[in-house]
């Protein structure tokens, strides 16, 4: 086992990453690591900032991470995933929503959403993925599964079995939405 995994959960309030955190901590438990969780909302209710750090391994003392050793960054919309981009270590992971959310500043006129922001990111990260995520959760059912098609693309590059993944979502998911993330779980799972 390597110890530890660092993983960033970025996107804006909203977009589900604290349940997709949720679901990646009972996957690290069941997968029997030790987990520290951290989570900070900037004005999440208002389509703020929301991060969340969480770290397994064999023993893991801090949820902090450092910036540069993130060994992988989940970003549920495209400009937090620039923001966060100093996290990643050099050979980390980054799976990218191709979703787009003007902050307000962008909204008031005040500033400008930048231009090509995925490409920018595949020049800096190889092997990087960008991924429709509201697309294929549409496809499965339902525009608020993006999160868990996202985690779903995350996961099959993390040292957990999937079926341990489908069992977390089935005790983190409540009953009524279970059979659409699922679907919303396997196609980011299956995801190229």
């Amino acid at each position: 086992m390597r110890n530890p995994v660092d993983v960033l959960l970025v996107g804006v309030g909203g977009q589900g990453t604290i349940l997709a955190s949720k679901v990646l901590c009972a996957a690290a438990r069941s997968a029997g690591y030790d987990i520290k969780m951290s989570e900070i909302h900037g004005m999440a209710q208002r389509g703020g900032s929301v991060v969340t750090q969480v770290r397994l391994g064999e023993k893991v003392h801090s949820p902090l991470i450092e910036e540069g050793k993130a060994d992988v960054i989940l970003a549920f919309e495209q400009l937090e995933a620039l923001r966060l981009l100093p996290y990643l270590k050099k050979g980390g992971t980054i799976v990218v929503n191709k979703q787009t959310i003007a902050p307000v500043p962008v909204l008031a006129g005040l500033a400008e959403y930048p231009d090509n922001v995925l490409e920018y990111i595949s020049s800096k990260v190889p092997g990087s993925l960008a991924i429709d995520a509201l697309d294929k959760a549409v496809e499965c059912g339902n525009a608020k599964a993006a999160n868990v098609v996202l985690l779903g693309a995350m996961a099959r590059n993390m040292p957990i079995d999937r079926e341990i993944w489908e069992q977390a979502l089935e005790n983190t998911v409540p009953p009524k939405f279970l059979e659409v993330n699922k679907k919303a779980f396997a196609a980011g799972y299956e995801a190229e």
